[in-house]
């Protein structure tokens, strides 16, 4: 069982800027549309987790639904989901972090993607990520939405591999140490 966290990152450590906005992801000329690891990633993954604020920074892209994996969006406050997403396999579930990962792990999905400033950080306290995937953009935003928050301890990972993608992102992988 694994939960994973695949991200892009500016330089000094915001996975969105002042206004919450992520247009710098995009700052790259990406003329062939690479995917940059996107779509192994997800093949490696049994559902997603992620936090409302970025499910509803999706929802606001408009366009088709990303993802064709099971997405379980952790919130205590969404009631419904809107009428074009349901039977895609997206479902609201409530809970801590622990009680949430033990009920989909015991449904069958053991690598779960994690998604979303908040409840990355909440499974980091809890440590409770095992792999990090993160993507490097060059850019410095000043501020903005911390990728990574207070910690009670150090918590060590072990470098996997790292790629430079379209000669500007550097994007590495991390497996925690236990």
């Amino acid at each position: 069982m694994a939960n994973i966290v695949f991200i892009g990152v500016s330089l000094d450590g915001y996975i969105a800027d002042k206004d919450g906005g992520l247009e710098f992801l995009q700052c790259i000329p990406n003329p062939e549309h690479d995917e940059l690891g996107f779509p192994e990633f997800m093949a490696s993954i049994d559902a997603l987790l992620m936090g409302r604020n970025t499910y509803e920074t999706i929802l606001s892209f408009g366009g088709e639904w990303p993802y064709s994996k099971p997405v379980f969006v952790l919130s205590n406050s969404l009631t419904s989901l809107p009428e074009h997403l349901k039977g895609k396999g997206e479902l609201i579930i409530s809970g801590s972090v622990e009680e949430v990962t033990q009920q989909l792990n015991q449904q069958g999905f053991t690598n779960l993607y994690i998604d979303g400033g908040k409840l990355i950080q909440s499974f980091l306290k809890l440590d409770m990520i095992d792999e990090l995937v993160i993507s490097k953009i060059p850019i410095l935003l000043g501020g903005g939405t911390s990728l990574f928050g207070d910690l009670q301890s150090h918590l060590m990972f072990e470098h996997v591999s790292t790629e430079v993608l379209l000669n500007a992102i550097v994007q590495s992988h991390y497996k925690r140490i236990r």
